[in-house]
């Protein structure tokens, strides 16, 4: 956005900064979060400090690196406020679950490690955040963060008192931080109609059991070396002599990867399904989707435990769910697969289209870091980082109502169509 349109937002960014921020108690605080969200969105390739305080009129670096570095206001009201403002706004049809990395040069910045750098593909020193995101086809917004604090942080006293990580947090698995996520959003009154994931969380037996003990459906992504019974397959108990622990019930046969168990019967059975309009045209592929049953050791150890816990004894039959996957064309067979946990009854064209809804944070991810500088902030703190994504997802949530608005791309209030949110719709 140019000067002139982030000037034509004044008003209506005062009355989004008075609401947002009205946890943060002191006036001259909120007056620099005004003036941090115009920095953000005023066009310019770096979104530091330093160069947002230099572009605009009442710009005052050192007013706010104090702002986004040291100053003690707490950035979890403000988040809570963002996300109750837009979920109803957005009425996410799922939210997706997903982890972003920031390269860093060096090893003080706060989480910085040598680990998987999704932005660069590779290992490599870098930050990375967990993220969840209320989304729909037409519209997307992060509505809580978690940084990721490697276990090298745990015992690193030095960069953790530099850093300023606060006492009692240390690392923990990024799924458990998407569980917390649910949890702290919950509370706040706020849970979804539908969790997606990508392998990196479906793969995991227990962060599937985990939100289905929380009584929210899923469509996460899996490998495709994952192993499954077919649903009609019945386990049998072999038999006890009487003495010692009874033997508990078994599959008589070995477990199929889902790559080999979807690709069994070939092409044939492979249906061609269009799940949106692209910018090329419709995104079609084709897909399979039929019940299974999650095998393994973990998932053999909750099934059980379930059981347990329900002070019943257990069948030995595995809990049965949708395996979809895609065949697309030019491939030799089945190149991605997702488990989900609806209803036996959901029309495949839903299922892939929630499989495939994943493209919306993408889309954010480009806005947040290319047009908002997420992944330009300088500083290295704990309080800072925080600081600086929650502003940067006050602003992205701005320009998101500012988008849907029925005035969006009027003179009097400019959609961000100069903006990768708008381009890449």
């Amino acid at each position: 956005m140019d000067m002139r349109q982030v000037e034509d937002l004044r008003a209506e960014l005062a009355r989004f900064v008075a609401d947002v921020f009205a946890s943060v108690p002191r006036r001259d605080q909120r007056t620099k979060g005004d003036c941090y969200l115009r920095g953000l969105m005023l066009d310019g390739r770096r979104k530091s400090v330093a160069a947002m305080a230099g572009r605009l009129p009442d710009g005052d670096e050192q007013n706010l690196q104090q702002f986004v570095n040291q100053s003690p206001w707490d950035p979890v009201p403000v988040r809570r406020r963002i996300a109750e403002r837009m979920v109803p706004l957005i009425g996410p049809d799922a939210w997706v679950i997903d982890d972003v990395s920031f390269p860093k040069d060096g090893r003080m910045s706060v989480g910085a490690s040598h680990q998987y750098c999704g932005a660069l593909g590779k290992q490599a020193n870098c930050q990375v955040a967990v993220s969840v995101h209320a989304v729909t086809d037409a519209a997307s917004v992060p509505v809580q963060w978690r940084l990721f604090l490697p276990k090298e942080w745990d015992r690193d006293t030095e960069r953790r008192r530099a850093a300023g990580v606060p006492q009692g947090v240390g690392h923990r698995e990024k799924w458990r931080l998407a569980l917390d996520m649910l949890d702290e959003l919950a509370g706040w009154g706020l849970t979804p109609p539908l969790v997606v994931a990508d392998a990196g969380y479906g793969q995991n037996a227990d962060f599937r059991a985990a939100v289905a003990d929380r009584g929210i459906p899923f469509v996460v992504g899996v490998r495709a070396d994952l192993a499954v019974q077919p649903y009609e397959a019945q386990p049998t108990a072999p038999a006890w002599s009487g003495n010692g622990r009874r033997p508990q019930p078994r599959y008589r046969q070995p477990a199929a990867s889902v790559g080999e168990f979807a690709a069994g019967p070939g092409l044939s059975q492979f249906t061609e399904v269009t799940w949106r309009e692209g910018s090329r045209g419709p995104m079609t592929s084709r897909f399979r989707a039929l019940r299974v049953r999650p095998a393994g050791r973990r998932s053999r150890q909750i099934a059980h435990a379930a059981a347990t816990a329900g002070q019943t004894q257990w069948d030995g039959v595995l809990p049965d769910v949708w395996l979809l996957a895609e065949w697309p064309d030019g491939e030799d067979g089945p190149t991605r697969f997702w488990l989900s946990d609806l209803p036996e009854d959901v029309p495949l064209a839903d299922l892939v289209r929630l499989a495939k809804i994943r493209w919306r944070i993408e889309h954010d991810y480009r806005e947040l870091k290319h047009g908002l500088g997420l992944d330009h902030f300088e500083g290295r703190s704990w309080n800072g980082w925080h600081h600086h994504a929650t502003l940067v997802t006050a602003a992205h949530a701005f320009l998101t109502e500012q988008r849907l608005s029925p005035k969006a791309g009027t003179p009097a209030s400019p959609s961000t169509r100069s903006s990768t949110l708008s381009r890449t719709c």
